[in-house]
Protein backbone atom coordinates (compact mmCIF):
# COMPACT_ATOMS: atom_id res chain seq x y z
CA UNK A 1 0.00 0.00 0.00
CA UNK A 2 0.96 3.49 -0.87
CA UNK A 3 3.10 4.69 2.61
CA UNK A 4 2.56 8.67 1.80
CA UNK A 5 1.67 11.19 3.94
CA UNK A 6 -2.26 10.92 3.07
CA UNK A 7 -2.82 7.40 2.91
CA UNK A 8 -1.56 7.25 6.63
CA UNK A 9 -3.93 10.27 7.07
CA UNK A 10 -7.50 8.53 10.03
CA UNK A 11 -10.77 9.84 10.03
CA UNK A 12 -10.68 11.96 12.63
CA UNK A 13 -7.49 14.22 10.26
CA UNK A 14 -10.64 14.16 7.57
CA UNK A 15 -13.18 15.36 9.52
CA UNK A 16 -11.42 17.61 10.93
CA UNK A 17 -10.43 18.94 7.53
CA UNK A 18 -13.91 19.22 5.79
CA UNK A 19 -14.69 20.50 9.35
CA UNK A 20 -12.47 23.43 8.31
CA UNK A 21 -14.12 23.75 4.59
CA UNK A 22 -17.43 24.28 6.12
CA UNK A 23 -16.03 26.73 8.65
CA UNK A 24 -14.33 28.99 5.58
CA UNK A 25 -17.00 28.31 3.65
CA UNK A 26 -19.57 29.81 6.37
CA UNK A 27 -16.76 32.94 6.89
CA UNK A 28 -16.60 33.28 3.23
CA UNK A 29 -20.62 33.84 3.08
CA UNK A 30 -21.57 31.07 0.90
CA UNK A 31 -24.68 29.01 1.05
CA UNK A 32 -25.72 27.62 4.15
CA UNK A 33 -26.30 24.64 2.65
CA UNK A 34 -22.61 24.23 1.29
CA UNK A 35 -21.21 24.76 4.79
CA UNK A 36 -23.74 22.14 6.39
CA UNK A 37 -22.94 19.73 3.52
CA UNK A 38 -19.52 19.43 4.53
CA UNK A 39 -20.35 19.51 8.59
CA UNK A 40 -22.36 16.76 7.65
CA UNK A 41 -19.63 14.91 6.18
CA UNK A 42 -17.33 15.51 8.86
CA UNK A 43 -19.88 13.68 11.00
CA UNK A 44 -20.10 10.63 8.78
CA UNK A 45 -16.92 10.27 8.19
CA UNK A 46 -15.92 10.41 12.12
CA UNK A 47 -18.73 8.14 13.28
CA UNK A 48 -17.92 5.29 10.51
CA UNK A 49 -17.12 1.78 11.46
CA UNK A 50 -15.77 0.92 8.21
CA UNK A 51 -12.15 1.04 7.11
CA UNK A 52 -11.92 4.80 5.43
CA UNK A 53 -8.80 3.31 2.99
CA UNK A 54 -10.67 0.53 1.80
CA UNK A 55 -14.05 2.42 0.82
CA UNK A 56 -11.49 4.71 -1.09
CA UNK A 57 -9.77 2.41 -2.87
CA UNK A 58 -13.00 0.68 -3.73
CA UNK A 59 -14.37 3.51 -4.62
CA UNK A 60 -17.75 3.45 -2.47
CA UNK A 61 -17.38 6.50 -0.71
CA UNK A 62 -20.79 7.61 -1.62
CA UNK A 63 -22.66 4.86 0.00
CA UNK A 64 -22.24 6.81 3.16
CA UNK A 65 -25.21 8.87 4.11
CA UNK A 66 -25.10 12.33 3.28
CA UNK A 67 -21.44 12.13 0.78
CA UNK A 68 -22.88 12.98 -2.61
CA UNK A 69 -20.19 12.43 -5.83
CA UNK A 70 -18.48 16.26 -5.12
CA UNK A 71 -17.75 15.46 -1.38
CA UNK A 72 -16.50 11.94 -2.01
CA UNK A 73 -14.06 12.93 -4.76
CA UNK A 74 -12.91 16.10 -2.01
CA UNK A 75 -12.25 13.00 0.51
CA UNK A 76 -10.68 10.56 -1.69
CA UNK A 77 -8.07 13.34 -2.87
CA UNK A 78 -7.41 14.14 0.89
CA UNK A 79 -6.79 10.69 1.43
CA UNK A 80 -4.95 9.95 -1.14
CA UNK A 81 -2.49 13.46 -1.09
CA UNK A 82 -2.70 14.35 2.06
CA UNK A 83 -4.52 17.70 0.56
CA UNK A 84 -7.25 19.26 -0.92
CA UNK A 85 -6.52 21.84 -3.58
CA UNK A 86 -10.27 22.97 -2.58
CA UNK A 87 -9.15 23.81 0.88
CA UNK A 88 -5.91 25.53 -0.12
CA UNK A 89 -8.33 28.00 -2.59
CA UNK A 90 -10.79 29.02 1.05
CA UNK A 91 -7.52 29.91 3.27
CA UNK A 92 -5.82 32.34 0.41
CA UNK A 93 -9.35 33.72 0.80
CA UNK A 94 -10.20 34.03 4.18
CA UNK A 95 -7.48 35.78 6.45
CA UNK A 96 -5.66 33.47 8.96
CA UNK A 97 -6.49 35.92 11.50
CA UNK A 98 -10.40 35.89 10.76
CA UNK A 99 -10.30 31.86 11.96
CA UNK A 100 -8.73 33.48 15.39
CA UNK A 101 -11.72 35.39 16.24
CA UNK A 102 -13.64 32.32 16.42
CA UNK A 103 -11.94 31.94 19.87
CA UNK A 104 -13.79 34.32 21.20
CA UNK A 105 -17.04 33.05 23.17
CA UNK A 106 -20.23 33.62 21.32
CA UNK A 107 -18.42 35.15 18.38
CA UNK A 108 -19.70 32.76 16.13
CA UNK A 109 -18.69 32.64 12.09
CA UNK A 110 -21.19 34.82 10.97
CA UNK A 111 -20.46 37.98 13.55
CA UNK A 112 -17.27 37.44 12.42
CA UNK A 113 -17.42 37.28 8.45
CA UNK A 114 -19.07 41.19 9.36
CA UNK A 115 -16.47 42.34 11.19
CA UNK A 116 -13.86 41.41 8.76
CA UNK A 117 -15.93 42.98 5.91
CA UNK A 118 -17.39 45.75 7.68
CA UNK A 119 -14.36 47.15 9.66
CA UNK A 120 -11.67 44.83 8.35
CA UNK A 121 -10.78 42.89 12.10
CA UNK A 122 -8.45 40.17 11.00
CA UNK A 123 -7.30 39.52 14.29
CA UNK A 124 -7.94 39.38 18.29
CA UNK A 125 -5.62 42.43 18.64
CA UNK A 126 -8.10 44.21 15.87
CA UNK A 127 -11.15 43.36 17.74
CA UNK A 128 -10.19 44.29 21.20
CA UNK A 129 -8.76 47.79 19.55
CA UNK A 130 -12.19 47.83 18.01
CA UNK A 131 -14.41 46.91 21.12
CA UNK A 132 -12.56 49.97 23.05
CA UNK A 133 -12.99 52.50 20.72
CA UNK A 134 -17.11 51.81 20.59
CA UNK A 135 -16.89 50.47 16.98
CA UNK A 136 -19.30 47.22 17.38
CA UNK A 137 -21.89 49.44 19.34
CA UNK A 138 -23.83 50.84 16.20
CA UNK A 139 -22.64 47.91 14.21
CA UNK A 140 -26.10 46.11 12.98
CA UNK A 141 -26.30 42.71 14.92
CA UNK A 142 -23.98 43.59 17.93
CA UNK A 143 -24.46 46.56 20.23
CA UNK A 144 -23.11 47.35 23.40
CA UNK A 145 -24.33 43.99 25.26
CA UNK A 146 -22.11 42.08 22.22
CA UNK A 147 -19.47 44.33 22.69
CA UNK A 148 -18.96 43.76 26.82
CA UNK A 149 -19.43 40.30 26.12
CA UNK A 150 -16.61 40.06 23.54
CA UNK A 151 -14.08 42.32 25.41
CA UNK A 152 -14.89 39.80 28.74
CA UNK A 153 -13.60 36.88 25.89
CA UNK A 154 -10.64 38.44 25.12
CA UNK A 155 -9.21 39.26 28.82
CA UNK A 156 -9.92 35.61 28.85
CA UNK A 157 -8.09 34.90 26.14
CA UNK A 158 -5.05 37.04 27.15
CA UNK A 159 -4.62 34.65 30.37
CA UNK A 160 -3.22 32.30 27.59
CA UNK A 161 -0.62 34.05 25.25
CA UNK A 162 3.03 34.26 26.38
CA UNK A 163 3.23 37.74 25.59
CA UNK A 164 1.72 41.47 27.42
CA UNK A 165 1.36 44.59 26.41
CA UNK A 166 3.74 47.48 28.67
CA UNK A 167 0.43 48.70 30.40
CA UNK A 168 -1.21 45.43 31.23
CA UNK A 169 2.35 44.37 32.09
CA UNK A 170 2.88 47.41 34.57
CA UNK A 171 -0.49 47.08 36.19
CA UNK A 172 0.31 43.85 37.27
CA UNK A 173 3.88 44.68 38.63
CA UNK A 174 2.53 48.15 40.63
CA UNK A 175 0.01 45.97 42.17
CA UNK A 176 2.97 43.14 43.43
CA UNK A 177 5.03 46.00 44.29
CA UNK A 178 3.13 47.32 46.25
CA UNK A 179 1.95 44.26 48.37
CA UNK A 180 6.14 43.88 48.53
CA UNK A 181 6.43 47.23 50.04
CA UNK A 182 3.72 46.55 53.04
CA UNK A 183 5.63 43.33 53.50
CA UNK A 184 7.18 43.67 56.81
CA UNK A 185 10.65 42.19 55.58
CA UNK A 186 11.04 43.81 52.98
CA UNK A 187 13.27 46.83 53.16
CA UNK A 188 12.84 48.01 50.03
CA UNK A 189 11.60 47.24 46.25
CA UNK A 190 11.31 47.91 43.14
CA UNK A 191 10.41 46.87 39.62
CA UNK A 192 12.94 45.76 37.44
CA UNK A 193 13.61 44.15 34.08
CA UNK A 194 11.68 45.06 30.57
CA UNK A 195 8.75 46.69 31.96
CA UNK A 196 11.48 49.23 33.71
CA UNK A 197 12.93 49.72 30.38
CA UNK A 198 9.92 50.26 29.01
CA UNK A 199 9.58 48.15 26.26
CA UNK A 200 6.23 48.36 24.53
CA UNK A 201 6.12 44.27 24.92
CA UNK A 202 7.28 42.08 27.82
CA UNK A 203 7.40 38.09 28.63
CA UNK A 204 7.21 38.66 32.47
CA UNK A 205 7.34 40.65 35.01
CA UNK A 206 10.86 41.25 37.38
CA UNK A 207 10.93 42.74 40.64
CA UNK A 208 14.10 42.93 42.99
CA UNK A 209 13.24 42.84 46.77
CA UNK A 210 16.18 44.14 49.86
CA UNK A 211 15.62 41.99 52.73
CA UNK A 212 17.61 40.15 56.25
CA UNK A 213 14.67 37.74 56.01
CA UNK A 214 14.73 36.62 52.50
CA UNK A 215 12.62 33.65 52.80
CA UNK A 216 9.83 35.09 55.18
CA UNK A 217 9.77 37.38 51.51
CA UNK A 218 9.85 34.70 49.08
CA UNK A 219 7.14 32.90 51.16
CA UNK A 220 5.06 35.85 51.51
CA UNK A 221 4.98 36.64 47.74
CA UNK A 222 4.71 33.29 47.06
CA UNK A 223 0.76 33.18 49.07
CA UNK A 224 -0.26 36.65 47.58
CA UNK A 225 -3.62 36.12 45.99
CA UNK A 226 -2.40 37.13 42.46
CA UNK A 227 -0.64 33.87 42.10
CA UNK A 228 -2.07 31.13 40.83
CA UNK A 229 0.84 28.77 40.73
CA UNK A 230 4.12 28.40 41.97
CA UNK A 231 6.76 27.38 39.19
CA UNK A 232 10.11 27.37 42.16
CA UNK A 233 10.57 28.65 45.23
CA UNK A 234 13.94 29.18 46.95
CA UNK A 235 15.38 31.25 49.54
CA UNK A 236 16.10 34.11 47.39
CA UNK A 237 14.02 33.59 44.21
CA UNK A 238 10.45 32.59 44.13
CA UNK A 239 8.77 32.50 40.26
CA UNK A 240 4.88 32.74 39.80
CA UNK A 241 2.22 32.39 37.37
CA UNK A 242 0.04 35.12 37.88
CA UNK A 243 -3.70 34.83 37.70
CA UNK A 244 -3.50 37.28 34.74
CA UNK A 245 -1.31 34.75 32.96
CA UNK A 246 1.84 36.10 33.25
CA UNK A 247 4.87 35.28 34.75
CA UNK A 248 6.92 36.90 37.92
CA UNK A 249 10.12 36.81 38.90
CA UNK A 250 10.96 38.02 42.40
CA UNK A 251 15.12 38.55 43.72
CA UNK A 252 15.77 39.05 47.32
CA UNK A 253 19.09 40.06 47.90
CA UNK A 254 20.19 41.83 50.96
CA UNK A 255 19.86 45.68 51.45
CA UNK A 256 23.44 46.56 50.77
CA UNK A 257 22.85 44.88 47.14
CA UNK A 258 19.95 46.35 46.18
CA UNK A 259 21.60 48.44 44.12
CA UNK A 260 23.86 46.44 42.09
CA UNK A 261 20.43 43.89 41.90
CA UNK A 262 18.32 46.39 40.56
CA UNK A 263 20.79 47.59 37.96
CA UNK A 264 21.76 43.83 36.50
CA UNK A 265 17.88 42.49 36.89
CA UNK A 266 17.08 45.70 35.02
CA UNK A 267 19.17 44.79 31.82
CA UNK A 268 19.38 44.81 29.21
CA UNK A 269 21.61 41.80 28.65
CA UNK A 270 23.43 43.62 25.87
CA UNK A 271 23.72 46.91 28.35
CA UNK A 272 25.03 44.53 30.65
CA UNK A 273 27.60 42.77 28.87
CA UNK A 274 28.76 45.99 27.33
CA UNK A 275 29.11 47.44 31.11
CA UNK A 276 31.05 44.25 32.34
CA UNK A 277 33.78 44.55 29.31
CA UNK A 278 34.34 48.22 30.37
CA UNK A 279 34.97 46.92 33.87
CA UNK A 280 36.89 44.59 32.81
CA UNK A 281 39.66 47.30 31.48
CA UNK A 282 39.10 49.31 35.00
CA UNK A 283 40.03 45.88 36.48
CA UNK A 284 36.85 45.93 37.83
CA UNK A 285 34.32 43.26 38.22
CA UNK A 286 30.83 43.60 37.89
CA UNK A 287 27.95 41.30 38.66
CA UNK A 288 24.47 41.44 40.63
CA UNK A 289 25.63 41.46 44.09
CA UNK A 290 28.52 44.38 43.64
CA UNK A 291 31.11 45.88 41.80
CA UNK A 292 34.20 44.89 42.71
CA UNK A 293 38.03 45.55 42.76
CA UNK A 294 39.27 42.11 43.43
CA UNK A 295 37.96 41.03 46.41
CA UNK A 296 36.62 44.41 47.85
CA UNK A 297 32.87 45.78 47.10
CA UNK A 298 32.96 49.37 46.02
CA UNK A 299 30.09 50.54 48.03
CA UNK A 300 27.30 52.41 46.01
CA UNK A 301 24.34 54.05 47.34
CA UNK A 302 22.25 54.29 44.53
CA UNK A 303 22.65 53.92 40.34
CA UNK A 304 24.03 57.72 39.39
CA UNK A 305 26.90 56.07 41.85
CA UNK A 306 27.04 52.82 40.59
CA UNK A 307 27.72 54.58 36.86
CA UNK A 308 29.58 56.93 37.80
CA UNK A 309 32.18 54.34 39.88
CA UNK A 310 32.35 53.26 35.88
CA UNK A 311 33.43 56.57 34.93
CA UNK A 312 30.11 57.15 33.48
CA UNK A 313 26.91 59.75 33.94
CA UNK A 314 23.90 58.29 35.34
CA UNK A 315 22.01 56.17 32.38
CA UNK A 316 18.30 56.07 32.60
CA UNK A 317 16.38 52.40 32.85
CA UNK A 318 14.67 53.83 29.22
CA UNK A 319 18.15 53.89 27.33
CA UNK A 320 19.72 50.84 28.66
CA UNK A 321 19.82 48.66 25.15
CA UNK A 322 23.12 48.88 24.30
CA UNK A 323 22.71 51.23 21.17
CA UNK A 324 25.29 53.54 22.07
CA UNK A 325 24.12 55.23 25.65
CA UNK A 326 27.29 53.99 27.14
CA UNK A 327 29.80 56.11 24.37
CA UNK A 328 27.56 58.97 25.12
CA UNK A 329 27.60 58.55 28.57
CA UNK A 330 31.61 58.63 28.57
CA UNK A 331 31.75 61.58 26.54
CA UNK A 332 28.97 63.22 28.69
CA UNK A 333 26.35 63.26 25.67
CA UNK A 334 23.62 61.19 27.02
CA UNK A 335 20.05 63.97 26.49
CA UNK A 336 18.69 65.78 29.24
CA UNK A 337 15.16 63.34 28.31
CA UNK A 338 11.67 64.54 28.15
CA UNK A 339 9.62 64.44 31.56
CA UNK A 340 5.93 64.18 31.80
CA UNK A 341 5.70 67.31 33.45
CA UNK A 342 6.67 69.16 30.68
CA UNK A 343 4.03 67.92 28.72
CA UNK A 344 1.55 71.21 28.64
CA UNK A 345 -1.05 70.21 26.19
CA UNK A 346 -2.18 67.07 23.92
CA UNK A 347 -3.79 66.51 20.57
CA UNK A 348 -5.72 63.34 18.96
CA UNK A 349 -8.70 63.42 21.39
CA UNK A 350 -12.01 61.65 20.59
CA UNK A 351 -15.24 62.49 21.12
CA UNK A 352 -19.09 61.21 21.05
CA UNK A 353 -19.11 63.29 18.41
CA UNK A 354 -17.60 59.93 16.50
CA UNK A 355 -16.50 57.43 18.03
CA UNK A 356 -15.34 58.29 21.40
CA UNK A 357 -17.43 57.70 25.08
CA UNK A 358 -16.82 61.43 26.45
CA UNK A 359 -18.31 64.65 25.85
CA UNK A 360 -16.17 67.63 25.05
CA UNK A 361 -16.35 69.21 28.44
CA UNK A 362 -15.49 66.20 30.39
CA UNK A 363 -13.16 65.95 28.24
CA UNK A 364 -11.54 69.63 28.43
CA UNK A 365 -12.54 69.37 32.34
CA UNK A 366 -10.33 65.95 32.55
CA UNK A 367 -7.29 68.02 31.03
CA UNK A 368 -7.38 70.25 33.24
CA UNK A 369 -7.31 68.45 35.89
CA UNK A 370 -4.07 66.92 34.64
CA UNK A 371 -2.80 70.12 34.40
CA UNK A 372 -2.99 70.75 30.96
CA UNK A 373 -3.18 74.03 28.86
CA UNK A 374 -4.52 72.98 25.89
CA UNK A 375 -6.03 70.26 23.95
CA UNK A 376 -6.57 69.48 20.16
CA UNK A 377 -9.97 68.04 19.47
CA UNK A 378 -9.95 65.51 16.50
CA UNK A 379 -13.11 63.22 15.68
CA UNK A 380 -13.03 61.05 12.71
CA UNK A 381 -13.41 62.06 9.43
CA UNK A 382 -16.48 61.16 7.10
CA UNK A 383 -14.48 58.19 5.35
CA UNK A 384 -14.37 56.62 8.87
CA UNK A 385 -18.42 55.89 8.48
CA UNK A 386 -17.72 52.71 11.26
CA UNK A 387 -16.01 55.56 14.20
CA UNK A 388 -19.34 57.87 12.76
CA UNK A 389 -16.88 60.28 10.92
CA UNK A 390 -17.84 63.82 10.62
CA UNK A 391 -20.01 65.11 8.15
CA UNK A 392 -20.32 69.53 7.47
CA UNK A 393 -22.95 69.56 9.32
CA UNK A 394 -21.82 67.76 12.06
CA UNK A 395 -18.13 69.92 11.56
CA UNK A 396 -20.17 73.36 12.27
CA UNK A 397 -22.51 71.85 15.03
CA UNK A 398 -19.30 71.16 17.21
CA UNK A 399 -17.33 73.77 16.49
CA UNK A 400 -20.14 75.94 17.87
CA UNK A 401 -19.89 73.59 20.76
CA UNK A 402 -16.18 74.29 21.31
CA UNK A 403 -17.17 77.98 20.88
CA UNK A 404 -19.48 78.06 23.95
CA UNK A 405 -17.30 76.06 26.03
CA UNK A 406 -14.20 78.01 25.07
CA UNK A 407 -16.51 81.07 26.73
CA UNK A 408 -16.84 78.41 29.85
CA UNK A 409 -13.18 77.40 29.81
CA UNK A 410 -10.67 80.56 29.20
CA UNK A 411 -8.01 79.10 31.28
CA UNK A 412 -7.49 76.27 28.54
CA UNK A 413 -7.07 76.69 24.83
CA UNK A 414 -9.67 74.15 22.36
CA UNK A 415 -7.97 73.80 19.40
CA UNK A 416 -10.30 72.60 16.56
CA UNK A 417 -9.07 69.45 14.80
CA UNK A 418 -9.83 66.43 12.76
CA UNK A 419 -8.14 62.77 12.24
CA UNK A 420 -8.95 62.91 8.51
CA UNK A 421 -8.35 59.35 6.69
CA UNK A 422 -5.78 59.02 4.33
CA UNK A 423 -7.41 57.24 1.01
CA UNK A 424 -6.11 54.26 -1.13
CA UNK A 425 -4.47 56.76 -3.47
CA UNK A 426 -2.88 58.79 -0.73
CA UNK A 427 -5.45 61.88 -0.72
CA UNK A 428 -7.69 63.33 2.08
CA UNK A 429 -11.12 63.13 2.18
CA UNK A 430 -12.33 66.42 2.47
CA UNK A 431 -11.84 69.13 -0.04
CA UNK A 432 -9.76 72.01 1.11
CA UNK A 433 -12.78 74.25 1.46
CA UNK A 434 -13.63 71.57 4.78
CA UNK A 435 -10.03 71.35 5.71
CA UNK A 436 -9.76 75.15 6.10
CA UNK A 437 -12.37 75.24 8.98
CA UNK A 438 -9.87 73.08 11.11
CA UNK A 439 -7.03 74.71 13.38
CA UNK A 440 -4.68 71.28 12.71
CA UNK A 441 -5.19 67.85 10.62
CA UNK A 442 -3.87 64.76 11.91
CA UNK A 443 -3.69 62.54 8.45
CA UNK A 444 -3.76 58.52 9.08
CA UNK A 445 -4.58 55.43 7.79
CA UNK A 446 -7.07 53.51 8.93
CA UNK A 447 -8.43 50.72 6.15
CA UNK A 448 -7.12 49.39 2.76
CA UNK A 449 -3.41 48.63 3.58
CA UNK A 450 -2.77 47.11 0.94
CA UNK A 451 -4.87 48.81 -1.43
CA UNK A 452 -4.24 51.54 -4.37
CA UNK A 453 -0.26 53.04 -4.65
CA UNK A 454 2.58 51.84 -2.74
CA UNK A 455 2.37 52.71 1.30
CA UNK A 456 5.23 55.34 1.29
CA UNK A 457 4.38 56.90 -1.95
CA UNK A 458 0.35 57.01 0.08
CA UNK A 459 1.72 58.44 3.11
CA UNK A 460 4.08 61.15 1.42
CA UNK A 461 1.10 62.53 -0.70
CA UNK A 462 -1.04 62.88 2.49
CA UNK A 463 2.08 64.79 4.14
CA UNK A 464 2.61 67.00 1.21
CA UNK A 465 -1.04 68.41 1.47
CA UNK A 466 -0.53 71.63 3.02
CA UNK A 467 -3.33 71.35 5.61
CA UNK A 468 -1.39 68.00 7.37
CA UNK A 469 -0.32 69.33 10.44
CA UNK A 470 0.35 65.78 11.77
CA UNK A 471 0.89 62.26 10.69
CA UNK A 472 -1.11 60.04 12.71
CA UNK A 473 0.12 56.72 13.59
CA UNK A 474 2.52 56.46 11.00
CA UNK A 475 3.24 52.39 10.96
CA UNK A 476 -0.33 51.45 11.81
CA UNK A 477 0.83 48.92 13.99
CA UNK A 478 -1.55 47.56 16.82
CA UNK A 479 0.72 45.70 19.67
CA UNK A 480 0.27 41.82 19.82
CA UNK A 481 -2.22 41.90 17.14
CA UNK A 482 -0.98 43.30 13.71
CA UNK A 483 2.56 44.46 12.15
CA UNK A 484 2.91 48.15 10.93
CA UNK A 485 2.06 48.46 7.36
CA UNK A 486 5.36 48.75 6.19
CA UNK A 487 6.97 51.66 4.45
CA UNK A 488 10.46 53.79 3.91
CA UNK A 489 10.67 55.63 6.95
CA UNK A 490 13.38 57.28 6.40
CA UNK A 491 11.92 58.59 2.75
CA UNK A 492 8.98 59.55 5.25
CA UNK A 493 10.57 61.44 7.95
CA UNK A 494 13.01 63.42 5.75
CA UNK A 495 10.36 64.67 4.02
CA UNK A 496 7.87 65.03 7.23
CA UNK A 497 10.82 67.58 7.93
CA UNK A 498 10.91 69.13 4.61
CA UNK A 499 7.08 69.71 4.62
CA UNK A 500 7.60 70.49 8.42
CA UNK A 501 4.89 68.00 9.58
CA UNK A 502 4.99 66.78 13.56
CA UNK A 503 5.07 63.19 13.54
CA UNK A 504 2.66 61.58 15.81
CA UNK A 505 4.06 59.52 19.09
CA UNK A 506 0.14 57.99 19.43
CA UNK A 507 0.61 57.13 23.47
CA UNK A 508 -2.37 54.80 23.01
CA UNK A 509 -0.85 51.40 24.81
CA UNK A 510 -2.45 49.53 21.76
CA UNK A 511 -0.51 51.74 19.27
CA UNK A 512 2.68 53.32 20.71
CA UNK A 513 3.69 54.40 17.34
CA UNK A 514 5.96 55.76 16.08
CA UNK A 515 8.22 52.80 17.56
CA UNK A 516 11.15 54.43 19.77
CA UNK A 517 13.37 53.05 16.99
CA UNK A 518 12.18 55.50 14.59
CA UNK A 519 11.94 58.15 17.30
CA UNK A 520 15.65 58.68 17.58
CA UNK A 521 16.04 59.34 13.69
CA UNK A 522 13.26 61.97 14.06
CA UNK A 523 15.19 63.79 16.65
CA UNK A 524 18.19 63.10 14.39
CA UNK A 525 16.72 64.93 11.41
CA UNK A 526 15.04 67.66 13.53
CA UNK A 527 11.68 66.23 12.79
CA UNK A 528 9.21 67.49 15.58
CA UNK A 529 7.07 64.99 17.24
CA UNK A 530 3.58 65.07 19.23
CA UNK A 531 2.89 62.92 21.99
CA UNK A 532 -0.30 62.09 21.65
CA UNK A 533 -3.03 59.77 23.34
CA UNK A 534 -5.39 59.26 20.74
CA UNK A 535 -8.36 58.98 23.53
CA UNK A 536 -12.05 57.56 23.33
CA UNK A 537 -12.34 58.77 27.17
CA UNK A 538 -11.55 60.83 29.77
CA UNK A 539 -9.29 58.39 31.73
CA UNK A 540 -7.35 57.74 28.15
CA UNK A 541 -5.94 61.36 28.25
CA UNK A 542 -3.68 59.22 31.05
CA UNK A 543 -2.06 57.26 28.28
CA UNK A 544 0.08 60.34 27.73
CA UNK A 545 2.41 58.87 30.24
CA UNK A 546 3.08 55.74 28.22
CA UNK A 547 3.89 57.63 24.98
CA UNK A 548 6.81 60.00 27.44
CA UNK A 549 8.31 56.66 28.33
CA UNK A 550 8.44 55.78 24.50
CA UNK A 551 10.06 59.40 23.87
CA UNK A 552 12.53 58.99 26.20
CA UNK A 553 13.55 55.60 25.29
CA UNK A 554 13.77 57.05 21.76
CA UNK A 555 16.34 59.88 23.40
CA UNK A 556 13.82 62.16 23.04
CA UNK A 557 14.12 65.78 25.00
CA UNK A 558 11.80 68.61 25.56
CA UNK A 559 12.84 70.71 22.52
CA UNK A 560 12.02 67.43 20.76
CA UNK A 561 8.79 67.17 21.76
CA UNK A 562 6.05 69.32 20.35
CA UNK A 563 3.20 69.58 22.99
CA UNK A 564 6.06 70.40 25.13
CA UNK A 565 5.18 73.90 24.06
CA UNK A 566 3.34 76.81 25.48
CA UNK A 567 0.41 77.64 24.64
CA UNK A 568 1.41 80.93 23.22
CA UNK A 569 3.38 79.15 21.05
CA UNK A 570 1.53 76.31 19.67
CA UNK A 571 -1.19 78.66 18.75
CA UNK A 572 0.47 80.47 16.96
CA UNK A 573 2.63 77.80 15.27
CA UNK A 574 -1.03 76.66 14.19
CA UNK A 575 -2.24 79.82 13.07
CA UNK A 576 1.25 80.52 11.03
CA UNK A 577 0.39 77.23 8.99
CA UNK A 578 -3.24 77.88 8.35
CA UNK A 579 -2.32 80.99 7.13
CA UNK A 580 0.21 79.31 4.71
CA UNK A 581 -1.77 76.36 3.73
CA UNK A 582 -4.88 79.24 2.75
CA UNK A 583 -1.95 81.61 0.98
CA UNK A 584 -2.74 84.55 3.14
Amino acid sequence: MNSSKGWNMDKKQVAAVLNEIGLLLELKGESPFKSRAYYNGARTIELMTEDLVTLVEEDRLRELPGIGSALSEKIAELVRTGSIAYLDELRSAVPEGVLALLRVPGLGPKKARVLYQELGIESLGELEYACKENRLVTLKGFGAKTQAKFLAGLEYLKRFQGSFRLADARVQAEILLNSLKDCPWVVEGEIAGSIRRGKEIVKDVDLVAGSREPGKVTEFFAGLPEVEKVIALGETKVSVKLQSGLAADLRVVEPEQFVYALHHFTGSKEHNTALRQLAKNMKLKINEYGIFHGDELLLCQNEMEFYRTLGLDYIPPELRENAGEIEAALEGRLPELVEPGDIQGTFHIHTNYSDGSSSIEELVTGALQRGYRYIGISDHSQSAFYAGGLKKDDILRQHEDIARIQEQYPEIIIFKGIEADIKADGSLDYDDEILALFDFVIASVHSNFRAGVDLTERLLRAISHPAVTMLGHATGRLLLAREGYGGDMEKLLTVAKEKQVIMELNASPSRLDLDWRYLRRAKELGVKVSINPDAHRVEELDDVWYGVLMARKGWLEAGDVFNTMSPRRVKRYLEERRRSRLGE
